[in-house]
């Protein structure tokens, strides 16, 4: 089962690197969609404090929903993805290998720009720092609940816009306690509570997220 995950992942970084353009449109995406927000509202330097835990964590969200749409589309319609699931280890390793590679390619760029959109949006640094953390445990959480999506929707009409119904809601308490931990640092308070929160729900993510996206897959490909 090691040894099948390490493989996937390694193969999905290996084909991200020949597809560098489609690798990087999320996190081109992320910079974008971020940085027009202060053109739009304006230079007052304490409403871009006020709102720019929930525009990262909001642009974040839909840039990963914008790289998770293709996650299975491509071994799907080459006959890999049936040929992974054929292997004798569980078909959790699969899904855990490609919501791995998932993260890595668009998770861990996202929390690289992360400390420049703070200082586009005049962070101070304990908020910066709470933001980033917020991140780094919540971002596990979309790559692996967009991959459970991802695999829903293998081979239908429209699967994007299904997706992204699917998605959004189980998302949506990752968004609101990732940006809660950096609004709660902003107001001078501790976000320990957040950071708690992230961290249940990114175990319990992680320990359900693969044994459904592995059923999944293998319901969508029968």
């Amino acid at each position: 089962m090691g040894r099948l995950f390490l493989e996937v992942f390694l193969r999905d970084l290996h084909l991200a690197a020949r597809r560098r353009i489609e690798t990087l449109l999320p996190l081109a995406f992320f910079a974008v969609a971020v940085s027009l927000f202060p053109l739009g509202v304006g230079p007052e330097p304490q409403t871009l404090r006020l709102i720019a835990p929930g525009v990262v964590w909001v642009c974040a969200l839909l840039a990963s929903m914008l790289s998770v749409a293709t996650l299975y589309a491509g071994d799907h319609a080459d006959g890999s993805l049936e040929q992974m699931l054929l292997a004798p280890q569980p078909a959790v390793a699969v899904a855990a290998a490609k919501a791995a590679a998932h993260w890595v390619l668009s998770g861990l760029p996202l929390i690289a720009a992360a400390p420049l959109i703070g200082l586009l949006f005049d962070l101070a640094a304990p908020t910066l720092v709470a933001l980033v953390i917020g991140l780094l445990l919540g971002t596990p959480v979309l790559s692996l609940l967009g991959g459970l999506g991802a695999a829903l929707v293998i081979g239908l009409r429209s699967g994007g816009m299904l997706l992204i119904l699917i998605v959004l809601p189980l998302a949506t308490p990752a968004l609101i306690f990732g940006a809660g931990a950096a609004a709660t640092v902003e107001q001078g308070l501790s976000a320990s509570g957040h950071y708690s929160l992230l961290g249940a729900l990114l175990i319990a993510t992680a320990c359900g997220a693969p044994f459904a996206t592995a059923a999944a897959l293998r319901i969508s490909t029968e």
